[in-house]
């Protein structure tokens, strides 16, 4: 094997390695964002839960209420995030700043809440939500925007740091 096919071959294995921790953090920031947004329900700080818009839009079976339906619930939204890590890193990657990921969570936001809604028949519309509701997830998505962006951005720069190291080595 040539030295240059070696190097493309590192080279590939790094670009799949970046993308492979980009949805890494796209899962785990589902899951541990959609668990925040459950305790707010939970502690009437919102009037939806993450529940009401992954399980309860399209089933209405009594087990979405207990706590299988919470498990499912938070994995289906780890499994969900890991599509909106994808659209992160294949957009904004090479931004490193927090404000990108800040504006994706509030336009993932207004995509789900209000463009959406007739999507989720469980969610009460826009105008029909609390102040309470409004602030409180909006500031989620904010929190899990700046999460996922901020970290793929950072890992992407940092990979291409160590690129130059080892290019000057």
């Amino acid at each position: 094997m040539t030295a240059e096919k070696q190097e493309n071959a590192v080279r590939s294995e790094e670009q799949l390695s970046i993308l492979s921790r980009s949805l890494l953090t796209g899962f785990i920031g589902g899951i541990f964002w959609s668990s925040i947004g459950s305790l707010m329900y939970y502690f009437n700080f919102s009037e939806v839960a993450p529940r009401s818009f992954i399980l309860k839009s399209w089933l209405s079976a009594p087990w979405t209420d207990r706590w299988l339906g919470f498990v499912i619930t938070i994995l289906l939204a780890g499994l969900i995030s890991i599509g909106a890590a994808f659209i992160y890193y294949g957009l904004f990657k090479k931004i490193n700043s927090m404000w990108v990921g800040l504006f994706y969570g509030a336009a993932l936001w207004g995509a789900i809440i209000i463009l959406m809604q007739p999507m989720f028949p469980n969610i009460p519309a826009f105008n029909e939500l609390s102040y309470n509701t409004i602030i409180s997830t909006l500031c989620l998505f904010i929190l899990y925007g700046t999460f996922i962006g901020y970290s793929i951005s950072y890992d992407y720069h940092d990979m291409k740091i160590r690129e130059i190291k080892k290019s000057k080595e």
